[in-house]
């Protein structure tokens, strides 16, 4: 044997250099939010050079200039005769800042013009520069679009009529308030309560009130069983495998908008996993754990309580796509305990996740790992962090403008008191779910595995029903109907109205409420989404009766319902619902 083939000893220093590169890497985490520097310096390094070397785009963008500068000369000339001159250019629909008649007053008139004219300036110029890397491009527009909105004139006193106004009509009075606003937030945050307003919404009291018994409980999950409201039930029960990255009660907040309560007023049995609040100690749990602990413990539990010889799975968001996972390889093994599967806002295919995928990349996963790996897992603020950039203009310069400027707090309510209530994810779960989903797509691209054996989507044939948001940041629709290129099962699409939360908590009567439905036969001829707008039904109201109709049409005839729990197969109730778990903060 040569010496190059030799095997290598180890060397002494690797556990040191993996530690030392781990602390340093979750303390630059730690700085910067969780934000890679390196791949943000890297997406503006590949797009300044490109450009430097783009003559044409540079010439291009310089007349573009020079256009916007004549286009904004132009309004202000016609609008200092005319106060109702035609702007040089309107907001985006979605940009609801300029909307008071306050700014179409000079000067300001012509300061938010020349914000929404450079806005519109630095998006040609973040954008269609040859030989940058989509990814990159991405970043460095929508970095660009973070910075302006930070600048925008409605964010400062001196450019701002309508705070200016505000502070006139209350002597003041508002920056009084906003800064009280301000100081008992920090109090909250310094102290780790949730926002001021939450107590309003106590689990178990205000919200989570569905009756019902912890029927079963292990190291990840509990399952509730929630009590009949009808005398006889559908044979079929419906077992919910909400995401982890919330807390399941998002179904089952106040009693008028509970979709658990909606689906027992139907006849149905409802089963809701409820997972554990992770810590340092569940590190480890990977995502064979929570397949397994999760909806596969569920689904034997419902079996033996009830019976049944199938069951309608249900998952939301991530549990929606473990839900897949776990639906692919009972297939592959013949498991065939499942009548159908919903899926709401839940992708399986990720190579579209939309602006979310700005924060994955191999330099931001790297960065990732190691601020995970100091602690076992990724903290709900974090998260929730990243979420609010997506929507930064709605989520914190608004409310920076509303609340602390403008002294106006809102109410919470109960969806919003939820969204306060923020789980952990561990440290083995989180990167393997976006490393092999995220990252590297395994579940379309059939490289996932499931013991040691690869499972594909195609072999799910039971049907489906899939709902999509129309304004999803987290989940983009086009991105979830791509499960039609996955397989070849009826697919009953439905698109709704209303964002990855409130278009899903869209309970009957709901003001305003409409949605989009298209069945796709099994095997049948798919659309992509611009054809599948066109073919689909429009209707008014809430999705929840379309699915309602469409359980009922795959279930047998009602009958007498199932006792709670069943002690003698190991399954006595353990507790009230909503039970411990719930409540781990």
């Amino acid at each position: 044997m040569s010496a190059q083939n030799m095997p290598q000893a180890p060397d002494p220093l690797d556990g040191i250099a993996e530690t030392l590169d781990r602390a340093a890497g979750a303390a630059i985490a730690q700085m910067t939010a969780g934000l890679s520097p390196i791949t943000i310096l890297q997406a503006f390094s590949d797009w300044g050079h490109h450009l430097a070397f783009a003559p044409g785009k540079q010439l291009q963008l310089t007349a573009k200039a020079a256009r916007k500068y004549v286009r904004l000369f132009d309004y202000a000339v016609r609008s200092a005769g005319d106060r109702d001159a035609a702007p040089a250019i309107e907001p985006l629909p979605q940009d609801r800042r300029f909307a008071d008649p306050a700014w179409q007053q000079p000067p300001f008139n012509l300061l938010s013009q020349a914000f929404l004219l450079n806005q519109q300036w630095w998006h040609a110029a973040t954008t269609g520069v040859g030989g940058v890397g989509s990814h990159h491009e991405d970043m460095v527009e929508f970095t660009a679009r973070q910075m302006l909105d930070i600048l925008a004139p409605t964010n400062f006193l001196t450019t701002n009529p309508v705070l200016q106004r505000k502070i006139v009509e209350t002597g003041g009075q508002c920056l009084v308030d906003g800064f009280r606003h301000l100081i008992e937030d920090m109090q909250h945050l310094v102290r780790g309560l949730p926002p001021a307003g939450t107590d309003a919404f106590r689990v178990g009291e205000t919200v989570a009130t569905a009756r019902g018994k912890v029927v079963y409980r292990n190291r990840l999950i509990e399952l509730i069983q929630y009590a009949p409201t009808t005398d006889t039930v559908r044979p079929e029960p419906i077992l919910i495998v909400p995401a982890w990255i919330m807390k399941y009660y998002i179904l089952d907040l106040s009693p008028e908008n509970s979709l658990v309560q909606w689906l027992t007023s139907q006849g149905f049995t409802v089963f809701m996993i409820s997972w554990h609040n992770p810590d340092s100690e569940d590190r480890d749990l990977d995502m064979e754990a929570y397949r397994q602990l999760g909806p596969m413990a569920a689904l034997d539990a419902v079996s033996a309580i009830t019976g049944a010889p199938a069951v309608h799975a249900v998952g939301y968001c991530l549990g929606g796509t473990l839900l897949s996972i776990a639906a692919a390889t009972m297939a592959r093994e013949g498991d065939d305990r499942l009548a159908s599967v919903t899926l709401f806002a839940a992708q399986t295919e990720f190579s579209e996740p939309g602006e979310l995928g700005l924060f994955i990349d191999e330099g931001q996963l790297n960065l990732l790992e190691k601020m995970m790996w100091s602690r076992g897992y990724l903290d709900s603020g974090q998260m929730g962090g990243a979420f609010q950039i997506l929507k930064s203009n709605d989520l914190v310069w608004s409310r920076i403008l509303s609340e602390y400027l403008m002294g106006e707090r809102a109410p919470l309510n109960d969806l919003m008191a939820w969204n306060a209530d923020g789980t952990r994810m561990p440290y083995a779960m989180h990167s393997q779910y976006l490393r092999r989903l995220f990252l590297d797509d395994d579940l379309a691209e059939g490289k996932y595995k499931v013991n040691g054996r690869t499972i594909a989507l195609s072999a799910i044939r039971r049907p489906l029903f899939v709902v999509g948001t129309e304004r999803d940041h987290v989940a983009p629709w086009h991105s979830v109907h791509k499960i039609h290129l996955l397989t070849g099962a009826e697919i009953t699409f439905v698109l709704t109205s209303g964002g990855h939360n409130a278009g899903i908590v869209s309970e009957p009567g709901h003001h305003g409420r409409r949605y989009r439905v298209l069945t796709r036969e099994t095997d049948g001829l798919s659309y992509d989404p611009e054809e599948w707008e066109r073919h689909a039904e429009k209707k008014q109201g809430s999705w929840w009766t379309e699915w309602g109709d469409w359980l009922a049409s795959r279930s047998g005839a009602p009958g007498a319902p199932p006792s709670m729990g069943a002690a003698d197969k190991g399954y006595a109730p353990i507790a009230d619902a909503p039970g411990h778990y719930v409540l781990e903060r």
